[in-house]
């Protein structure tokens, strides 16, 4: 039976200096100055038009990403922050998470937006060798990203994460260990180490360069993993590590399955609708000048049928590194568990996948081959 899960907020800021030639989200390059008040005035209307969707909830986590959401100034975030909490209250420990990217503010440092409110950034740093920067497009620099992190550690917030990239354009294993020692050395309290790959519609697709072959990534895997757990770093999801009790709150939420509003250009958006026992996923206007001209937001509204829940479900499930409740399944989907019994027989006997009767859980091999891991259930 459907219950309803926690619900968090995806709030999309789409404008960032340039285009990245690897990116593929939904963010257009600056060009003058940003509507930052009618934009968060539209948030605002956005948000106000999906509040049947609260249910009563509080909010357990919010995540302002983009685009460079530190393009705004800290005042117009408060003023976001602000009017959400007017419309939905906030849990008691509420993790507000802003991506912010080095050499992007403009307006404030990093401690203005924490006084607005936020209480976790994201800082986009990718890596630290000036060679990398400048293949991937970054307008940072190697010294902006290390004093971006000291910053964020002096500032106060609860907790900071630095994305870093592997397998870059002509990256060897001695530079992407470097990287992973240097974002340590500063201390962040978690780490987001995922792997770049090339995406249709981006610049690299295009003009693909030259990466690492499958021997040599494969090795900065594994040894970036073992290096991530000497230095403390728990591994929680495929592409995310944190010291313990520093894991992205928002994030878990999202793999776990838990309902999330999404407002901004073409943010998504997933709800559990308890009163007609429906899931449904929505997607806003995805162009700026279009959604500011909006006064209903919404591009899209679709229900994930019954038969597709069970996979939509592991799909995502199945990113995190912890063992998997039955009982989370069930009140996630609104299935019986005996409806993945084939797949699960399936994935245990090629060893992707062990169970006890209260949860499943992967083994070394399915965190692995989650691909392989899913197909079970096709």
């Amino acid at each position: 039976m459907l219950t309803l899960p926690p619900l968090s907020l995806y709030v999309h800021i789409p404008w960032c200096v340039q285009k990245c030639p690897y990116c593929d989200f939904n963010s257009h390059g600056q060009h003058g100055e940003l509507p930052q008040q009618a934009y968060i005035d539209a948030l605002i209307a956005d948000l106000k038009n999906d509040i049947q969707y609260v249910q009563g909830r509080k909010l357990h986590s919010i995540f302002i990403g983009g685009g460079t959401p530190s393009l705004f100034d800290a005042a117009q975030i408060a003023r976001l922050l602000t009017q959400i909490s007017l419309l939905i209250p906030f849990s008691e420990q509420i993790e507000i998470s802003m991506e912010a990217n080095p050499g992007t503010l403009e307006h404030d440092d990093f401690k203005a937006y924490y006084q607005a409110g936020v209480t976790r950034l994201s800082i986009g740093v990718q890596s630290f060798s000036s060679d990398k920067l400048n293949l991937l497009g970054r307008i940072h620099d190697k010294d902006e990203a290390r004093v971006a992190a000291r910053k964020a550690s002096e500032a106060g917030y609860n907790s900071f994460n630095l994305d870093l990239m592997h397998g870059l354009p002509n990256q060897s294993f001695d530079e992407a260990m470097a990287d992973i020692e240097t974002a340590a050395a500063l201390n962040p309290p978690h780490l987001s180490w995922y792997q770049l790959t090339i995406e249709q519609n981006t610049l690299f697709h295009s003009k693909p360069p030259q990466l690492p072959d499958d021997e040599a990534l494969w090795k900065i895997y594994e040894q970036g993993q073992k290096k991530l757990a000497s230095l403390g770093y728990e591994q929680y999801e495929i592409s995310a590590y944190a010291k313990p009790g520093y894991q992205c709150q928002h994030n878990i939420n999202y793999w776990q399955f838990g309902d999330y509003l999404g407002i901004g250009c073409g943010a998504h958006g997933k709800v559990t609708l308890l009163d007609s026992n429906k899931i449904i996923r929505t997607v806003k206007i995805k162009h700026p000048k279009g959604y500011l001209a909006a006064q209903n937001y919404t591009f899209d509204a679709t229900e994930v049928p019954e038969d597709e829940r069970a996979l939509e479900y592991l799909m995502n499930r199945f990113r995190l590194i912890s063992p998997i409740p039955k009982s989370e399944f069930e009140q996630r989907t609104g299935l019986s568990r005996t409806v993945i019994k084939e797949g699960i027989a399936k994935a245990k006997a090629k060893s992707l996948l062990v169970e006890n009767e209260e949860y499943w859980e992967l083994t070394s091999k399915g965190q692995l081959f989650v691909n392989e891991l899913l197909s079970q259930f096709c």
